[in-house]
């Protein structure tokens, strides 16, 4: 069920009178339910797959929380490990693997053929077998108690507002919430609504907008001018970063609604002087993860610069392979673990020759931000490409330096409006607190939900498009 659909919003209208109705148990079996009911709009025979994550890390975490013996609490830990991602590798890197394997074979001169599965990826498969096994994983480093309540740790799982494309909520922040019921409070309802409503601006006003230049550009790039390459570009980088936070926003205004607290996932990603910082910004429930659960657990910073570039590279490159089934993201995480290690190599250079030209702080936080923003542009066209081949010749045809001609005026001057109206919203809310102002002030509250609601009614486009981040 897409937010961006009527299905959700009669979903919605009718859940949250019902929710606030409810209390104890009952109400968390109802949640339970809903959120069962939610992910299965889509295809319920994937909620078996979900059901299953669920039953093994709930038994798995009993015995982990049982024992003290640290091989069997590791051989538990291993078995949690291997099943979830056993089920994510089978139904979203099975037809991956054998593909590239057959075309291995063939490009050495082995004839190959393989009929691959036809399998269908479930939706948000990746998100939830990330916060399944964290919980597991928390068990085993005794950082959480155990979840001895099965439809409560179900739920946790489950939970719609965040089951299909995150954030990426852990045990040690969700569970604890839903040990008591939230009462119904006014100005949480308001203020989460208003998160709700940038949310769909930013998914129906400035992605949806901008995909129409983009997917057009990224499908035929040949046909485009130089200048209209690098339009595309940046619409996309706007438009996925729209899209996702764009979603993340409405999932925590949802949450908020209902009285729960999600952390931010995204916090102004495009103002980063460098890839540590970015990666701080982008995507923070993910990022966080990988470096907890995958960079830490490789040895993180210890052993030496070698090994820290090492575990930087190998956490990139499967952070990349997480988004899809394609080598194109594995050289998307490439690029980004290049330019971590890069940065740590070059740093102290930096930092000498601009103390040394006397550079201006401002200067140097300017320049810093746009080759960062650049850089992540670069990467995006691989991110984005059906194929090396597209994001090649996007390349190749804006270094020709062919062309000015824009194609769709309207389209990109409408596209640009909507991101200068971003930015501007942005750098704002860097200086003051906007939601605090919002909630202190009620003139200023109602005004700005009205402003919101009409650029999406003035300027959205609708046609319930699924959300980029469901395809991961």
């Amino acid at each position: 069920m897409l937010f961006n659909s009527l299905p959700f919003l009669v979903f919605i209208a009718v859940f949250l009178p019902v929710y606030f109705l409810l209390k104890g148990r009952a109400r968390l079996v109802f949640c339970l339910a809903a959120s069962y009911f939610f992910y299965g709009w889509w295809d319920a025979r994937f909620l078996s797959l979900i059901m299953l994550s669920t039953v093994i890390d709930y038994v798995l975490g009993l015995k982990i929380s049982q024992t003290e013996e640290q091989p069997e609490r590791k051989k538990m830990l291993l078995i949690s490990v291997f099943m979830n991602l056993g089920v994510l590798a089978f139904f979203k890197y099975f037809n991956f693997f054998t593909d590239s394997f057959m075309s291995l074979m063939n490009t050495v001169g082995i004839e190959a053929s393989w009929n691959t599965l036809n399998i269908i990826l479930p939706v948000g498969i990746s998100f939830y077998t990330f916060q399944s096994m964290s919980y597991t994983i928390d068990l085993y480093r005794r950082k959480i108690e155990v979840e001895s309540d099965f439809i409560r740790f179900a739920t946790y799982i489950s939970f719609f507002p965040q089951l299909v494309a995150g954030p990426i909520v852990r045990a040690s922040d969700l569970l604890p919430q839903f040990r008591k019921d939230h009462q119904f409070d006014w100005n949480e309802f308001k203020m989460g609504l208003g998160q709700v409503l940038v949310g769909f601006f930013k998914k129906v006003a400035v992605a949806d907008s901008l995909a129409l230049v983009v997917d057009q550009i990224f499908t035929s790039p040949a046909g485009f001018s130089s200048l209209n390459l690098v339009v595309g570009v940046i619409f996309y980088s706007f438009q996925i970063y729209c899209d996702f936070s764009g979603y993340s926003d409405i999932a925590i205004g949802l949450a908020r609604m209902m009285g729960f607290h999600f952390p931010m996932n995204f916090r102004t990603p495009y103002f980063s002087k460098n890839f540590s910082e970015f990666w701080t910004r982008w995507h923070i429930s993910l990022s966080s993860w990988l470096r907890d659960y995958l960079y830490i657990s490789l040895g993180g910073n210890r052993g030496g610069t070698l090994f820290t570039y090492r575990n930087l590279m190998i956490t990139m490159l499967l952070g990349g392979l997480w988004h899809g089934a394609s080598w194109a993201f594995v050289f998307w995480g490439f690029l980004h673990g290049s330019y971590l290690i890069v940065q740590r190599l070059s740093s102290p250079y930096v930092t000498k020759v601009e103390t040394a030209l006397q550079v201006p702080k401002w200067l140097s936080n300017a320049l810093s931000i746009a080759l960062v923003y650049f850089l992540t542009c670069f990467a995006w066209i691989y991110f984005r490409s059906p194929d090396f081949a597209t994001a090649n010749t996007i390349i190749s045809g804006i270094a020709a330096l062919e062309g000015t001609s824009l194609v769709n005026m309207f389209w990109i001057a409408q596209g640009f409006l909507l991101i200068g109206m971003l930015l501007i919203v942005e750098v704002v809310d860097t200086k003051v607190d906007l939601p605090e102002i919002a909630e202190r002030s009620p003139v200023f509250q109602i005004a700005s939900y009205a402003l919101i609601l009409w650029s999406i009614a003035l300027l959205g486009t609708f046609g319930q498009s699924q959300f980029i981040y469901f395809q991961f």
